[in-house]
This record gives C-alpha cells, structure tokens and sequence, in this order.
C-alpha cells in the first residue's frame, strides 16, 4: 500500500506536467488519475475542492522548482550578463528537452484561467511575484540600484515569458537568448 503523502504527491506531480503541457481545459481529472496511477478516490479524498485546487498546488509545485531552479543559475553567475543568460537557458534547455511541448509552468494555466479562477490566478500571481523578488535580489547583487531593480526585474520576468512563449511556438529556442542578450545590454 502507498503511503497517503507518495500518492498525493504523485498527483501532483503528473497534474503539473499535464497542465504545462496541455494546459488546464486540456487536461481531464481521469487523465491525471490514469498516468499518476492513483487510485479513483484519491482525488478528491487529497483534493477536496476538485481540479481547481489540483491546478493551484500543481503551478505552486511547479513554481517553485522552476524558482529553485533559476536561483541555482543566478547564484552561480558572476554578473548579469551571465545570470541573464543563464535563466534564459534554463528555460531554453527545458523546452528543448521536452520537444517544445512543455512551456512555463505557470503561463500556460494562467493564460486560460486567470480570468475565470480567483484561486487560481491568485497561485499564478504568487509564484510569478517569488520569481520577480528573486530577479530583484539577483538585480541588486549585480549592482543594479534598488529604486531600478523591481521595474528591471518586472522587464526581465515579462520578456522572458514572452520568449518562451515566442520559442515554444516557433519550436527555436534563438529568441530567448537573443532577448536575454538584449536584456543584459539594457542593464
């Protein structure tokens, strides 16, 4: 037998990947109980409030490995030049390695469902303000002046997503190093 926290986990785990794949109307409960193999009540025994409270903890999930992720780049880079472009790879690399079938792990559910889930939208929000504070820090590490380095991180947070998303689409990853160039000469 599995022990409760293994399969609750599991969920989630596979409800992320489904989400940053197919996005949230695309992916279906059953869908997420076949690949995670969790048994049928498990669901909602785990998640009460049903595919909306999976979709939540799921991009929280997601959010803060690809949060973890970029701090290990940023903290390993020397100037911003390089933290920039370091970040930009992390996401380059990831949608490489999955084909361009899996784009951020936030904006693909927060594109369909910001408007129509407060829940939701409000998961989205907190992960992407966690990655702003974080691009922030990193900002002023590399001696970027606090009054200049919330809108800067603000810039580099809406550029690199919109790379992404320009990347995932054209399936070349170009755009996000050439953006995160661009970024890097600005600061």
């Amino acid at each position: 037998m599995t022990p409760r926290g293994e399969t609750r986990e599991r969920v989630l785990r596979t409800a992320a990947d489904l989400f940053q794949r197919q996005g949230y109307h695309g992916t279906g409960l059953n869908q997420v109980l076949a690949e995670s193999g969790a048994p049928k009540g498990s669901l909602y025994f785990h998640f009460p409030d049903g595919k909306e409270q999976l979709a939540s903890e799921s991009v929280a999930l997601s959010g803060r490995a690809v949060g973890e992720a970029l701090t290990e780049a940023v903290l390993a880079a020397p100037d911003a030049r390089a933290g920039l472009a370091a970040m930009g790879e992390h996401f380059a690399r990831s949608l490489r390695e999955s084909g361009y079938s899996k784009g951020c792990p936030v904006a693909t559910v927060a594109l369909e469902t910001a408007a129509e889930s407060e829940t939701i939208r409000a998961a989205c929000d907190d992960v992407y303000a966690g990655w702003q504070r974080g691009i922030a820090a990193a900002l002023r590490g590399w001696g970027v002046q606090d009054e200049r380095a919330e809108p800067l991180a603000a810039l580099v947070l809406s550029s690199l997503q919109g790379a992404v998303m320009l990347a995932r689409v054209q399936r070349d990853a170009s755009v996000i190093h050439r953006v995160t160039t661009q970024l890097a000469d600005l600061i």
